[in-house]
């Protein structure tokens, strides 16, 4: 686990607070791919649960694990009764248990590559489903991104996670579903993105970005330094760009 993956633990809180949750429309997105029911779901990376919300409320028994022992605690403060959860990261799970859907919410890109694909196979029951969503959160207005960007631009070039496998931003398949589509363990692979545009407060928005791991990572006093300089470029509330990609792809039986 790099530092940045667990970075996380001593902002659960404002994790929980800031970030946005999931629409239902992702939910109906992925059973309508499923197109048969799903009882059991594996969760990969919950951080404080926004997702596994989102799929136990609609019947299903979810699994959520998590390495961050400070997220998996605020998601048991929120998760409706009937979630198991579990302290572990991705590659510490032990095939024993399938599960009729096995997803990461902007979780993913966490975890190790090295025999990634096999591994998610062998948590799916056969003809399962695999779900992988997340985006990155932007300033709808240029030039309110503009300002941003030239606010941050001593301490960071970009907050942004590259895609792990070096797709370009504007290729028509976006990573994940680069690799699903090349991994001889899945079939079927989708990618299909639900438009979201919220608004809220600058303070908010800072709050936000306090859990983006690029910021994280600073030293306290320039965390403190490039977040001042970003509410003074702010108006009072923003409007942000919240698009959510989707991967979809299921178990292949013939490998």
């Amino acid at each position: 686990m790099s530092d940045r993956a667990l970075s996380f633990g001593a902002r659960a809180a404002a994790y929980e607070r800031f970030r946005p949750g999931y629409p239902v429309e992702l939910f109906d997105l992925v059973m309508a791919y499923a197109a048969r029911p799903v009882r059991t779901a594996l969760e990969i990376g919950a951080g404080t649960g926004k997702a596994t919300r989102l799929f136990a409320r609609g019947g299903i028994t979810v699994t959520a694990t998590e390495p961050d022992p400070a997220m998996l605690a605020e998601l048991r403060e929120h998760v409706p009764p009937g979630v198991t959860t579990r302290q572990a990261a991705f590659e510490d799970l032990r095939p024993g248990q399938t599960y009729g859907l096995v997803y990461a919410a902007a979780s993913l890109h966490w975890t190790d590559p090295e025999g990634r694909w096999p591994r998610m196979a062998a948590l799916l029951e056969p003809g399962g489903v695999f779900a992988s969503f997340g985006g990155p959160i932007r300033l709808s207005d240029p030039a309110v991104g503009a300002a941003v960007e030239a606010a941050r631009s001593e301490f960071l070039a970009t907050d942004e996670v590259p895609p792990p496998d070096g797709t370009p931003a504007g290729s028509a398949m976006q990573w994940p579903g680069t690799e699903l589509r090349r991994s001889p363990w899945f079939t079927e692979v989708r990618q299909s993105v639900i438009e979201r545009r919220l608004t809220m407060s600058a303070r908010d928005y800072l709050g936000h970005l306090s859990t983006v791991s690029a910021y994280l990572v600073l030293p306290a006093a320039e965390q403190e330094q490039v977040f001042g300089r970003i509410l003074g470029v702010l108006p009072e509330t923003v409007e942000i760009t919240a698009d959510l990609t989707v991967h979809t792809a299921r178990r292949s039986d013939h490998h």
